[in-house]
C-alpha cells in the first residue's frame, strides 16, 4: 500500500470506528426510548426520539457500505414514521414488534462492526413483519399542508426562508432531501423553489452527486429550533441558511418609531459542540500518570514534614500547593472515567424478554438508579455478573404463570434492577418477587455433594451462601439456560476481584435479593492511614464517621458477641484490628488506642480499635488480586509516601470476619477452589 492510500485509509478506519461508538449510544437511546413506550408514554415526543436513534444509524451505514444495515433500518424507520403520522395505532403487538426490531437491529450493528456476515434469513421474519403492518396501513397519503392549517393564517406564524444545499456526502449517508421536503410540508405553507443549473450534460453526469440546491419560503407557527430538527442529522453534510421574514408577533411588539423599519434577516446560528470524544487507552494513561504524579506528591509531602518550617517556608509552601492541584487534578480525571451504570442496566431488558420467551414466563424488569456513576473499569467488569443474575433470577426465582395464580401472585413477574452510592461503593440489587431460596432442597443437594458434613448445623445465611459454590446447582434437568453449575459461583468471584462482595436475603415463597458492593473507583481514594502493632492500614475516609478515645466505663462486654461501644445512646460493636489479622505488639485496650467509627453499608455503624492515627492521605488503589491473590477483609494496597507498602481495609467485612473468627481465603482468579467444609461450618 502506497503512503497516500494509509493515509486516505486512517481517517475511514476512524470515521467508521466512531460510527460505531455513537451507534452504542443511539441504541441505548431507543432501547431506554422503547422500555418508555412500552410502560405506556407513546406520546410523539417518545416517537420522535426513537425515530431519530433508527434514522441516524440508517444514515451512517450507508456511508460504510453496511447494505444489510441500511436495508433493515430503512423498513424499521418506514414503520416509525407510519406511527409518528398516526396511520398505525400504538398497540401492545407493535410495542413488542419494536422491541424485536430493536434487538435484531443491535445485532445487525453489531455484526457490521465486526465485518461478519450474518445468515441471509437472520431477521427476516421480524422484517417481513414490519412491512405486513405498513401494507396494513394503507397507501402514504400525499404530502401537503399541515391538517391544522387554515386559510386563515394563525396567531404568532412566522414566514422563513430556507436555502438548502446538501452535498454529496449526505446523499451517500442514504439521506433523501425528499423525506426533508415533506416533514417541513408537516410544519406549515411550504412555497419551493428549485435550482438546476449546476446539473451538467448527461454524459459528465455523476449519479452519486448532488446537483441541486432549493429555496424553501415556509409559513409556519413553529419556532425556529422546529425547522433545525428537520435537518438534524444532515447540518454537517449540507448549506443550511434559515433567515426570519416575517412575523406577525414582532409587528405588535414593534414600538412606533421603529415601525417603517425593515427586518434584519436572521440566520441560523452555529450551536458549538459541548462535547469531544476521547480514545479510552488516553484516558487511562492520564489516569496513571496522575496516580504516579500522587504517589510522588506524597512522597514530597513526607519529606516536607521532616523539615523546619522556618527555615524551609516557601518550600513547604509549595509544597502545600502541589498537594492541592493534585487533588484538584485527581478529582478531575476521575469525573472523566466516571460513567453511569445506564450502559449496563439497558442490556439487561432485552435478556429478560429472550429468556422469559424461552422459558414460557411473562416477566418484566423495572430499573432504578441508572444514572448512578461509577468508574468505567468497573462498569466493563459489570457486565456478566449482572448477567448471571438476571438469569439465575429467571430460571429459578421467577415461577411460571399458572404457579403465581395458584399462590395468588399477579401473573406477571417482576424483577428490580437498582443502583445507588452508599459509604463510598456503589450498591447494586437485584431483586425478584418469585419463589425465593428453598432452604431445604439447598441444604439437601449440598449434603448429597459431600460439600457439607450430614452433622453440620447451619444457619440460613450460611445455607443461602451454599449457591455460590462452585459446581452447586439445584436445577433438575441440565440445559442450555442452568444445571451445569456454573453461574453464581462466577458472580461471586468476578465481584471480588473487582474488590466488591456479594450478599443474599431471601424469604421462601416471596422472593430473593442480591446486593452487589463495588468501590466506585480502582485507581485513587482518600484515606486515613492507621498503625496496628508494626502494620500500616488504611481505611477510605468516605466511611469513617469520627475517631475517639472512650472511657472505660464506656466499653461493654456482650457474651459471644465480644465488646460494644456505648456512644450518645447507641451500642456499637468493636472490631480490634489485631485480633482480626493475628498482629503482635499492638494495643489490646481501646481506651489506650484510638477507636474510629466507620458506617458500612451491611453492617451499620462499628467501631474499629487501632493503636494510632498516622495521618489523611490521598492513596493510589493497587490491586491485590492482579499482584498477589485475594485477601479476606482486604479491598487493596498502596504504596506509602516513605516507600511501604500499606493494605486497604475493606470495612463492611471485617465486622464478619470478627465475628466468625478468621479471615476467609478467597480464591484467586486464576482458579477456583471450593470452600470448606471448615469455613461453611463455622458454627458447628
Amino acid at each position: 500500500m502506497s503512503v497516500a492510500s494509509e493515509q486516505e485509509a486512517y481517517p475511514v478506519a476512524q470515521f467508521r470506528k466512531t460510527y460505531f461508538e455513537e451507534c452504542a449510544e443511539l441504541l441505548d437511546a431507543l432501547q431506554s426510548n422503547l422500555e418508555l413506550l412500552s410502560s405506556g408514554q407513546d406520546d410523539d415526543e417518545t416517537l420522535h426520539a426513537i425515530f431519530r436513534s433508527v434514522h441516524s444509524i440508517k444514515g451512517g451505514a450507508g456511508a460504510f457500505g453496511c447494505t444489510d444495515l441500511v436495508a433493515f433500518s430503512h423498513t424499521f424507520e418506514s414503520l416509525l414514521d407510519a406511527l409518528r403520522d398516526h396511520k398505525i395505532a400504538v398497540t401492545n403487538d407493535i410495542k413488542q414488534l419494536l422491541l424485536r426490531a430493536s434487538d435484531a437491529l443491535a445485532d445487525i450493528v453489531n455484526a457490521a462492526r465486526l465485518e461478519q456476515q450474518l445468515a441471509p434469513s437472520f431477521a427476516v421474519d421480524i422484517r417481513t413483519a414490519m412491512q405486513h403492518v405498513l401494507q396494513g396501513a394503507g397507501p402514504a397519503a400525499e404530502p401537503g399542508p399541515a391538517p391544522a392549517a387554515s386559510d386563515a393564517k394563525p396567531l404568532h406564524e412566522q414566514t422563513y426562508r430556507i436555502r438548502f444545499r446538501p452535498h454529496t456526502e449526505m446523499l451517500k449517508k442514504a439521506n433523501e432531501p425528499l423525506l426533508l421536503i415533506r416533514q417541513l410540508r408537516k410544519l406549515g405553507a411550504l412555497a419551493i423553489d428549485v435550482d438546476c443549473s449546476a446539473l451538467p450534460a448527461l454524459g459528465a453526469l455523476d449519479p452519486e452527486a448532488a446537483y441541486f440546491n432549493w429555496t424553501f419560503t415556509l409559513e409556519t407557527a413553529v419556532p425556529r429550533s422546529g425547522i433545525q430538527d428537520v435537518f438534524e442529522f444532515v447540518e454537517d453534510d449540507c448549506d443550511l441558511q434559515i433567515e426570519l421574514l416575517e412575523s406577525a408577533t414582532a409587528a405588535v411588539e414593534v414600538a412606533p418609531g421603529d415601525a417603517g423599519s425593515a427586518a434584519a434577516p436572521v440566520v441560523a446560528a452555529v450551536s458549538l459542540a459541548q462535547s469531544i470524544r476521547v480514545d479510552v487507552d488516553k484516558v487511562d494513561r492520564l489516569v496513571n500518570l496522575v496516580g504516579e504524579l500522587v504517589i510522588s506528591q506524597a512522597m514530597l509531602t513526607e519529606q516536607g514534614l521532616a523539615l523546619p518550617a522556618d527555615k524551609y517556608p516557601q518550600l513547604i509552601q509549595g509544597i502545600e500547593a502541589l498537594a492541592q492541584s493534585a487533588r484538584e487534578l485527581q478529582e478531575s480525571v476521575m469525573a472523566i472515567r466516571a460513567q453511569p451504570v445506564k450502559s449496563v442496566f439497558a442490556r439487561m431488558p432485552r435478556i429478560v424478554r429472550e429468556l422469559a420467551a424461552v422459558l414460557g414466563k411473562e416477566v418484566r424488569i423495572v430499573t432504578s438508579g441508572e444514572m448512578t456513576e461509577i468508574d468505567k473499569t468497573v462498569i466493563e467488569q459489570l457486565n456478566d455478573p449482572l448477567t448471571h443474575m438476571i438469569r439465575n433470577a429467571l430460571d429459578h426465582g421467577i415461577e411460571p404463570p399458572a404457579e403465581r395464580l395458584a399462590a395468588g401472585k399477579p401473573r406477571q413477574g417482576t424483577i428490580n434492577l437498582s443502583a445507588a452510592q452508599r459509604s463510598g461503593r456503589i450498591v447494586i440489587e437485584v431483586s425478584d418477587d418469585g419463589r425465593g431460596i428453598n432452604r431445604d432442597k439447598v441444604l439437601a443437594k449440598a449434603r448429597a455433594r459431600g460439600l457439607v458434613p450430614a452433622g453440620a448445623n447451619l444457619s440460613d445465611d450460611d445455607i443461602d451462601n451454599l449457591i455460590f459454590l462452585p459446581a452447586f446447582s439445584t436445577a433438575e434437568v441440565i440445559s442450555n439456560i442452568s444445571g451445569r453449575g456454573v453461574g453464581m459461583d462466577v458472580v461471586k468471584r468476578n465481584v471480588q476481584a473487582l474488590g466488591g462482595r456479594i450478599s443474599v436475603r431471601s424469604r421462601f415463597g416471596h422472593g430473593s435479593s442480591f446486593t452487589l458492593s463495588l468501590p466506585l473507583t480502582l485507581a485513587v481514594v482518600d484515606g486515613m492511614v492507621v498503625s496496628v502493632g508494626r502494620e500500616t492500614f488504611i481505611i477510605p475516609l468516605v466511611a469513617i464517621v469520627e475517631n475517639l478515645r472512650p472511657l472505660p466505663a464506656d466499653i461493654h462486654p456482650v457474651v459471644g458477641r465480644g465488646h460494644v461501644l456505648a456512644l450518645r445512646g447507641e451500642y456499637l460493636p468493636l472490631v480490634y484490628l489485631h485480633r482480626v489479622f493475628s498482629i503482635g505488639d499492638a494495643i489490646g485496650d481501646p481506651c489506650r488506642g484510638i477507636v474510629i467509627i466507620v458506617q458500612s453499608e451491611s453492617a451499620g455503624r462499628v467501631g474499629i480499635v487501632v493503636d494510632e492515627l498516622l495521618g489523611q492521605q490521598q492513596v493510589v488503589v493497587k490491586s491485590l488480586e492482579a499482584n498477589y491473590e485475594p485477601v479476606d477483609g482486604i479491598s487493596g494496597a498502596t504504596i506509602l509516601g516513605n516507600g511501604r507498602v500499606a493494605l486497604i481495609l475493606d470495612v463492611a467485612r471485617l465486622h464478619e470476619i470478627d465475628m466468625r473468627g478468621t479471615p476467609e481465603r478467597l480464591p484467586s482468579p486464576e482458579q477456583s477452589r471450593p470452600e470448606s467444609a471448615k469455613d461453611l461450618t463455622h458454627a458447628a
